[in-house]
């Protein structure tokens, strides 16, 4: 989400400036590569980049064919093997072993619902959604292709018209990407002609609301803000909780336990980090939270501590049921043998990114299979 709001706000300061602009993404791999489907690089007139398709490996190559898109404003796909170690287009080993296909589009500002606005209008709402963009294997310049939709979880379509049946169609193939949370290709007609779709899953961002306003949240809050995560910061002492001391916080708020939960919206993107280093407070909220359906919930502190609250509950008769208990991770963040606040904070990222995509945090050397399913 970081990079597609990065091309966003970069579109938006070269059309101030007059200045043509083409969108390249991934749509297709074939073996490995260093950025899957869906990674996008926004290519200005004048050369400028933002974004990546690659580990810098394509970037000039695929700018240099940008501009001729920009001119002769078509579409084109561009193909890349990286399998092959003498392929004098790119001129260098990339050691990626993939095929890799890009997808260049010319973007139009005088077009509704072009590409970049698109994905503003997705990015406005806190929706998963279905992005959807066609291409051709068989030609190279396609006047039809390019990312034309997208569709929201309740089925919304926001984007270029297409026949009813043609819609449809779609709705099942994106209702299917929906439940799996995977992005997928299809084949489809456009127009009487053979398409290859890539319905891409695009969850939001995530949104990460610490709880405390001491010194060791500033690198947790710095960190999650250059993954281009949202982030809230909350505490009850009003000469802690200060836009001043978190600038790259969406929002510093005030608030007491109780009132936390009518503040933040919790859905399942929302991660917590208690770190008031106040016992009570933290005791208020994580019942709180749990009652509220919060999907992960991290807590400074000893694992005596979350003992101590739980069995506290129990004796108020208000005990947490298993799967409440199961997340709360406390203490917070995976064993990294953290000691410093910034150690903490990306230990404690990195454990939400775990859980964010249910991996183990594991070395991937230990993999035994790739790294990509």
């Amino acid at each position: 989400m970081k990079e597609i709001r990065d091309i966003i706000r970069s579109y938006q300061a070269h059309k101030s400036l007059g200045k043509g602009c083409a969108l390249a993404t991934v749509v297709h791999v074939e073996g490995s590569s260093y950025r899957r489907p869906g990674a996008r690089m926004l290519i200005s007139e004048d050369g400028r980049l933002t974004g990546a398709i690659s580990g810098g490996c394509l970037e000039g190559d695929a700018m240099r064919k940008a501009l001729h898109v920009i001119n002769e404003q078509v579409p084109a796909l561009v193909t890349y093997d990286t399998m092959d170690e003498d392929d004098a287009t790119i001129g260098i080993g990339l050691g990626c072993n993939g095929i890799i296909k890009i997808l260049i589009e010319p973007i139009d500002d005088k077009m509704a619902d072009h590409p970049i606005e698109l994905l503003e209008k997705m990015t406005s709402d806190r929706q998963n959604a279905v992005v959807v963009t066609f291409f051709s294997f068989r030609y190279k310049k396609q006047p039809n292709a390019g990312t034309r939709l997208f569709i929201d979880v309740n089925g919304k379509v926001t984007g270029k018209n297409m026949s009813t049946k043609q819609t449809n169609v779609l709705k099942e193939e994106v209702r299917k990407v929906h439940s799996t949370g995977k992005s997928t290709w299809k084949e489809f007609d456009v127009d009487g002609e053979k398409m290859t779709v890539f319905l891409e899953f695009v969850p939001p961002a995530v949104s990460l609301v610490v709880v405390g306003a001491g010194n060791d949240v500033m690198p947790l809050v710095d960190m999650a803000d250059v993954l281009g995560w949202d982030t809230t910061v909350i505490d009850g002492r009003a000469n802690y909780a200060k836009k001043e001391r978190f600038a790259k916080a969406c929002d510093v708020l005030i608030a007491k336990p109780e009132q936390v939960i009518n503040n933040v919206r919790i859905d399942d993107f929302t991660f917590f980090a208690l770190m008031t280093h106040n016992y009570n407070y933290d005791k208020a909220l994580l019942f709180e939270l749990c009652q509220n359906n919060a999907r992960y919930i991290a807590m400074l502190g000893p694992k005596k501590k979350i003992e101590r609250m739980v069995a506290e509950y129990e004796e108020e008769n208000r005990p947490l049921s298993t799967e409440q208990i199961a997340t709360i991770y406390s203490p917070a963040g995976l064993d990294i043998g953290a000691e410093t606040s910034e150690e903490i904070a990306l230990s404690i990222l990195a454990e939400i990114k775990a859980v964010l995509t249910q991996k183990q945090g594991s070395p991937l050397k230990n993999k035994l299979i790739g790294i990509h399913e």
